[in-house]
């Protein structure tokens, strides 16, 4: 109970807070976020860290499989190869492009 009233406090503070700033002070915030997303360097960082992300989960996937791979039943095994079967390797479920 001590953390929720601790969380309801702290959101109503945020939002106190985050009202009197105003709209003004929201548009500064979100163009300065817009901008530092737009950085190449930052792109590439996001781009290099979804690569390796996409790579230990592939590594993973077979470790994974492996092991437990002849434990799981038929139906599992033949919906994880078909979702392998469709995906490409530059694939991205977080809408990112490899540019």
């Amino acid at each position: 109970m001590r953390y929720r009233l601790t969380f309801v406090a702290g959101l109503a503070v945020g939002y106190v807070l985050g009202t009197r700033a105003g709209r003004e002070r929201y548009e500064q915030l979100r163009k300065a976020a817009h901008r530092v997303a737009e950085n190449p360097a930052v792109r590439n960082a996001t781009e290099s860290a979804a690569q390796t992300g996409r790579e230990a989960a592939s590594k993973a996937a077979g470790v994974v499989s492996e092991k437990v791979g002849h434990r799981l039943p038929d139906s599992v095994s033949d919906r994880v190869r078909s979702l392998r079967g469709q995906r490409t390797p530059l694939d991205d479920d977080w809408g990112t492009s490899n540019t």
